[in-house]
């Protein structure tokens, strides 16, 4: 709770009647601080606002969550899992390798660039310095559990010998960095539009092509 603000009394609307309810009013006041702090920012939100969003009253809100801290990491625990990184569709057998790396790179860039996606980092950015765990539950739910799943998709055309990775880290890293060179900054800083879908396409076979000019046995 913001420091010298008075906690409110709950007050018979605050108290569940099961589960489900519990579970919906849970949900209702989550979608409406999403909102709320995707526009604001941690710092820029209060409570008040939220509960005014959210439709609720502000007894009600802090029956769920007791401080804007523990509403935005609920927040943040709710929404990691929906990560780029974490929803990379990977192949489960082994294809033509160029094919599925485009169709993967494709995938992740789409994702990546909705405006939902650069509205939490931007969010979660902007809160680390204060709560560095935020950050890291972020983190370990997209970014290393998209490298995993990566490391998944290539360690059989290692094995197969169509690509030569001695550190299986590093290349998953450079092939996911690959996929949003300069597009996630610009997004990020506002700065232009969204790139079309023929400069995604051309940013796509840009990583395709780099990734396998470093990482494609040669003869």
């Amino acid at each position: 709770m913001t420091r010298g603000a008075t906690r409110p009394e709950a007050t018979p609307e605050a108290t569940p009647a099961d589960d489900r309810q519990d579970n919906a009013k849970r949900q209702q006041i989550l979608d409406g601080a999403r909102r709320v702090f995707r526009a604001n920012g941690f710092d820029g939100t209060s409570m008040d606002a939220v509960a005014r969003e959210s439709g609720v009253s502000k007894g009600t809100l802090y029956v769920y969550f007791d401080s804007k801290e523990a509403l935005f990491k609920a927040l943040i625990l709710k929404d990691r899992f929906d990560q780029p990184e974490s929803c990379l569709q990977i192949p489960a057998t082994i294809g033509d390798l160029e094919h599925d790396l485009k169709t993967i790179a494709d995938l992740y860039l789409a994702r990546m660039m909705q405006p939902d996606m650069i509205s939490m980092l931007r969010m979660v950015i902007g809160a680390t310095e204060k709560f560095p765990d935020f950050g890291r539950l972020l983190y370990e739910e997209g970014p290393l559990r998209g490298r995993e799943n990566l490391k998944d998709f290539l360690r059989p055309h290692i094995a197969a010998g169509a690509l030569d990775i001695e550190d299986e880290d590093v290349a998953a890293w450079h092939f996911l960095d690959l996929c949003i060179a300069g597009t996630l900054r610009r997004m990020l800083l506002n700065v232009g539009d969204a790139p079309t879908d023929t400069e995604r396409t051309a940013t796509v076979n840009a990583a395709v092509r780099v990734f396998l000019r470093a990482y494609a046995r040669q003869g």
